[in-house]
This record gives C-alpha cells, structure tokens and sequence, in this order.
C-alpha cells in the first residue's frame, strides 16, 4: 500500500471518531492558534484557518440563546451510562473526561449514539431564556456514522458538586496528553433527576464549527461550588472558555 492509500484507509477507518472528537482533539488542540482572547478569540475564528471558515460562514453556530420556543412531544432521552471514565486530560482549552469506546450510550431518533467523552466550560456556552450559568458539560456523542449528539448539562452556582469532586482532584495542571484516572468516574452520576430537554440543531462550540450537531439540553441544572469553577477556570488560562452565543437565525428550538 502506497502512502496515499494508507492514510486514506486511516480516514476512512476512524473518521467517525475523528469527528466526534474534533472540538476536543488532544494534539489538534495544542498545537492549534486559536483561543478565548485577543486576536485569536471567538470573533477571529472564522478567518485563522480556511477549515475553520464555517465558525464565521455558518448558519446554524453554537453556542445559543434558547428562546421563543416551540411546543414539542419529544421522547425521553434513553441514557445507557454503563461504564467509567477511564481517562482525563487538559488539552490547554478544556478538561476532558474520555471513556472507552462502546461502553456507554444514549438513544435518541431510534439511533444510538456512543458516548465519546465529557468536557467543560465556565461560564457555561448556552442560555436559557437569557439566563447565564457558571458552568456546562457537554456529554459528546457519536453515532456509527460520526454524526454528533451533545447533552448539554447547565451547573449553577451552589453547593460543591459530588460527582467532580473527586474528578476535581485529578485535574492536569498542565496541558499535555491524558493521564489514567485513579478516581472512579460515572457520567451518569452528574445527570439531574429530571432529565427534560431542549432540542435544537448546532455545531461544534470550537474550532472547525462544524455544524449538523443535535443539541439536547437538559433543563434542570445541577449545582457546582465557586471553589469547584475556580479550579477549573485556573487549568484554561484563568479566564472564561466559552464562546458567545450565536444568532439562532431561522432554527427552532424544541421543548
């Protein structure tokens, strides 16, 4: 097999993971210029790199300000959260949470869709009826196809949050590639116990913006202690790490 080919099998092979991991990719991520601030902020994104064209171009951007909804039967969310974390990692940008392939999932639209890994920003990305949070995790998810899935879980200022707690001890200081967790990790551990969404469709919060993304938004909110926020605004520069709020144009938001 030629060079060509066998990095052409390489795509064709892990595309789909590839792409459920786009916004978080360890080596991506460190070696890319972009940023929260200055010159390579948010408002830049679209004109640092040709691939990240849509980040400007786009008409279906994340993160939004979920308002103006509209009325909606939408099924429950089945999560399957069998398994730890197994990995977790500071990328520079975010701290990511990675689980191994095929050990947990949700359904949604009669499709599975693998649970990749869970990431953070504070203040969180999303509103809610212009109501801001300190902080969001997204729970991203693929299917066999590499479509993406986002669970959006708001964390508002309050009591410190069981479920980081221990994750919160095993925080990278540094950004480099992931560490094995010692600490025992469940994602569903972190879910509220209404799990009653919005629904709308996205992209990718960073970096290429890829859009096709289907948000669901849990909308009860879980509490995490300023100290917890803190920590974790430390490890990513000590600013904010998320991206304003895009115009939702002609999309519908679904409650």
């Amino acid at each position: 097999m030629n060079r060509t080919s066998f990095f052409a099998a390489i795509v064709l092979i892990f595309g789909g993971f590839t792409l459920a991991n786009a916004e978080e990719k360890d080596v991506e991520h460190l070696n890319s210029h972009w940023g929260y601030a200055g010159a390579t902020g948010p408002e830049n994104w679209g004109s640092l790199s040709p691939k990240y064209s849509t980040c400007s171009q786009g008409a279906n951007q994340s993160p939004i300000n979920l308002k103006n909804f509209t009325e909606a039967n939408l099924p429950p969310i089945e999560f399957i959260y069998n398994s730890q974390a197994t990995e977790i990692l500071n990328n520079g940008h975010t701290v990511q949470v990675n689980f191994p392939p095929s050990t947990a999932a949700i359904r949604v639209d009669d499709t599975t869709f693998e649970l990749k890994q869970v990431h953070f920003h504070a203040p969180a990305e999303n509103q809610i009826d212009s109501r801001f949070f300190d902080m969001e995790a997204h729970f991203v998810h693929a299917d066999a196809s590499g479509n993406l899935a986002v669970v959006a879980l708001m964390m508002q200022n309050g009591e410190s949050n069981i479920a980081l707690e221990g994750l919160w001890g095993e925080l990278p200081a540094k950004a480099d590639g992931p560490h094995s967790l010692s600490t025992r990790f469940f994602a569903q551990q972190m879910l509220p116990v209404e799990k009653d969404y919005y629904r709308f469709s996205g992209s990718l919060t960073t970096p290429p913006c890829t859009e096709g993304v289907r948000w669901l938004v849990l909308k009860q909110p879980v509490p995490v202690s300023a100290q917890q926020v803190k920590a974790f605004t430390a490890l990513v520069g000590g600013h904010g790490n998320n991206r304003p709020v895009q115009p939702i144009n002609a999309r519908t938001v679904l409650r």
